[in-house]
């Protein structure tokens, strides 16, 4: 341990206080299994961008479909490793020893990018200490319940909870649909864990126990293609909260001497359990015991709270007409996000069982 923290510290010396422009080489690393229908247009919005990406690599990872095919058609490195990796992360890592780049992007094979995206999130790389810069992400559909609560739960995150993270100097989560990072320092954490199922919160944490910095810039903005049924929303939402819970059982000494992330992680956790508790079952139960529905009013008490933020950040007025019709699926997701929350405390604190099968999510 002492001499990875060596190794860390080396490294920051090398590298200058200030980036000059000649070296923001980039690699965008892009895990796809079975991404056929949507690969192109990631690849597209990486080809509009305002500056030149040096090399764009697409990790078929043991595809059935045409992901492969598709991907060289549109003029990009494809490798293709031995046998599925069984993760994002074992994908991402299988593509990492062949960055030759100083920086490394890690972009979902469903995710476009807005065309600044890439050059905002390399100017923020101002001195050595800043290894992660992470951006604004909008689901790029927004059609079903589903979509529409996740519509309402990023835009909400993003533009609050997000931002006074950042603030503080400890973004949460540098997130897993585009981040950019520091190669060398990427190599030194050993690249994506897959211990996990949340791979970014892990190199999150991992970055900040070894005194690293992190940035959320609200400028850039990705558009991932989220869930637009139950069937596949459940699949990520088991992912995520297991994922989370997982990183909190194995980063929680760290955690605790982290000051600012300390309380992130706790009021995440109380989230994750007393309130939804409270939303499953105490709410529930106090409106039938009483005889009172007005206690049923406890699930949306917070909608101010959450629709002014998302009003600010709107960009039009049909935007403002979505953000209005799409509130109530946010509630719903919520209350069913609950639900994955409770049962992975449960299955991971309380039964000393993890779950480790990684399924996307669309």
């Amino acid at each position: 341990m002492f001499g990875a923290i060596v190794r860390h510290n080396k490294i920051l010396k090398m590298l200058p206080a200030v980036l000059p422009k000649t070296a923001r080489t980039l690699t965008v690393i892009i895990p796809a299994y079975n991404e056929e229908k949507s690969i192109s247009d990631t690849v597209q919005s990486l080809r509009a961008q305002t500056i030149a990406i040096d090399e764009i690599i697409v990790v078929d990872d043991c595809s059935t479909d045409g992901t492969a095919a598709v991907a060289r058609s549109l003029g990009v490195t494809v490798v293709r490793p031995p046998r599925n990796t069984g993760s994002k992360a074992g994908a991402q890592n299988f593509a990492l020893a062949m960055v030759k780049t100083d920086f490394t992007m890690a972009l979902d094979a469903d995710t476009t990018l807005a065309p600044d995206a890439v050059e905002k999130m390399l100017k923020e790389f101002t001195n050595a200490e800043i290894v992660a810069v992470c951006g604004f992400v909008k689901p790029r559909f927004v059609r079903t319940i589903w979509e529409r609560g996740r519509y309402i739960e990023y835009v909400f995150a993003f533009s609050f909870y997000k931002q006074i993270q950042d603030y503080y100097g400890k973004p949460m989560i540098s997130s897993g649909c585009f981040s950019v990072y520091r190669t060398e320092i990427l190599r030194v954490q050993q690249g994506w864990s897959v211990r996990t199922l949340a791979e970014d919160v892990d190199l999150t944490w991992r970055f900040y126990k070894a005194g690293y910095q992190v940035r959320f810039i609200p400028e850039a903005v990705g558009y991932p293609i989220e869930p637009h049924n139950f069937h596949f929303m459940s699949k990520q939402l088991k992912r995520w909260s297991h994922g989370f819970v997982q990183n909190v059982r194995i980063h929680w000494q760290d955690i605790v001497s982290i000051g600012y992330l300390r309380s992130l992680v706790a009021v995440a956790l109380w989230d994750a359990t007393f309130a939804s508790l409270t939303y499953l079952l105490i709410l529930p139960f106090l409106a039938i015991f009483f005889a009172q529905p007005f206690f049923l009013l406890g699930y949306i008490i917070d909608a101010p709270a959450v629709l002014i933020p998302t009003i600010l950040r709107k960009e039009s007025k049909k935007e403002l007409l979505q953000v209005i019709s799409s509130l109530p699926a946010f509630f719903i997701l919520r209350t069913v996000n609950s639900i994955f929350m409770i049962e992975a405390v449960w299955t991971e604190l309380i039964c000393k069982r993890t779950f480790s099968v990684y399924e996307k999510g669309h």
